[in-house]
């Protein structure tokens, strides 16, 4: 299951990264495992990913949901936020991603969370992702 989780991060970056006008939106390739230091938004980051067995009979599966965190500056950014979620729902959504070692069968946006981080007041728009893949 952990490499079904790796193989899928690996394409949904590929994916993003390969898209002009996210990159045009987020000033450059500002997609990271992890916020860098003292960076200013805008920018993605992965979020908590959940991984469960999606076993048949016959097949090996996994299912992922899995969160893509944009951060945007504080106070009307949010708007900013919100429009690099849905650029990143249009790139990913029922997208034919090659995952390597697996078999993409979904991926879907299922659910959209916005917010604000209270302590630095930047805006957060979080894209909630289920990803299943069977084995190769």
């Amino acid at each position: 299951m952990i490499d079904a989780v790796i193989a899928v991060r690996r394409a949904l970056q590929a994916a993003l990264l390969a898209d002009a006008p996210l990159l045009g939106l987020l000033g450059g390739p500002r997609v990271h495992d992890e916020a860098p230091r003292a960076a200013a938004g805008p920018y993605v980051v992965y979020g908590d990913v959940e991984a469960r067995d999606w076993s048949t009979g016959t097949d090996l599966g996994c299912e992922q949901t899995i969160r893509l965190v944009v951060w945007a500056g504080k106070g009307s950014e949010s708007g900013a936020a919100l429009v690099i979620a849905g650029r990143i729902g249009t790139v990913l959504h029922d997208a034919a991603l090659s995952v390597s070692g697996h078999r993409l069968v979904q991926v879907r946006v299922t659910g959209l969370d916005l917010g604000r981080e209270t302590r630095t007041g930047l805006s957060r728009a979080t894209v909630i992702l289920r990803c299943v893949t069977e084995a190769a």
